[in-house]
Order: C-alpha cells, then sequence, then structure tokens
C-alpha cells in the first residue's frame, strides 16, 4: 500500500503555534545559555587572577559589543527561566488543553520582552 506523503514541503507556508514556538525558542535559548557558561566562567577567571586583570575586564564592559553580547546572555537566561517555569507547571497537569497552551505561551512571550527591555535597560 503506497501512502500518499508529501512531495515538496513549503517551509514559508508552515504556520507553528505560539506553543511550537516557545518550546523551540526553549531549546535555542539552553543552547544560547550553554555557550554563555563558558564566556561568563572565562570572564570570572580573569576577573579573580589579579587586580589588574579585573580592571581590565572592567574596562572591557564599556565596550558596545560586549554590553550586547551580555544582553543576549541575560535576555536568553531571562527567557528560558520564564517558559521553563511554563514547561513546569505543564508538567503537573495544567494548561495542557491548546487553548490555554497558547495562552500562557503568549504570556511567556509578554514576560520575556519585559525582562529583555528591563536588562537593556540595567546593562546599558
Amino acid at each position: 500500500m503506497k501512502k500518499k506523503r508529501p512531495v515538496h514541503l513549503d517551509l514559508q507556508t508552515i504556520r507553528f503555534p505560539a506553543t511550537a514556538i516557545a518550546s523551540i525558542l526553549h531549546r535555542v535559548s539552553g543552547v544560547i545559555m550553554l555557550f554563555a557558561v563558558g564566556i561568563l566562567i572565562w570572564l570570572l577567571n580573569e576577573s579573580l587572577a589579579s587586580p589588574e586583570s579585573f580592571a581590565g575586564i572592567q574596562s572591557l564592559f564599556d565596550n558596545l559589543l560586549v554590553k550586547f553580547v551580555i544582553w543576549g546572555i541575560l535576555t536568553a537566561l531571562g527567557y528560558h527561566l520564564i517558559v521553563g517555569l511554563r514547561h513546569l507547571v505543564m508538567d503537573t497537569g495544567r494548561w495542557e488543553e491548546l487553548a490555554s497552551g497558547i495562552a500562557s505561551a503568549k504570556v511567556a512571550f509578554a514576560l520575556s520582552a519585559a525582562f529583555s527591555i528591563i536588562v537593556g535597560i540595567w546593562v546599558w
């Protein structure tokens, strides 16, 4: 029996629901955090090496690119935390219906955007 499978998927027309986007971005932010840990550990190691290296790291934070990277790391951390809490609540059996799942994903997006703005103000 031959199954009728799609021959060509037009990826530009596929629309993911908010729950799928939240889940995919949660995984992406986790990967970002994996690399961010390396950067943050290196910064910590350099800052603890000597008073001169601490001053060097401190002056490094005046650079616009470094501020942007730190803002990105903190934004990824905030998103990962907020959506991770959403996933924990879903693991308890709540928000499993499509309507409540979409609503919780949209709330998580809004909270993450607010967190990102607050962190951006703090970093700059």
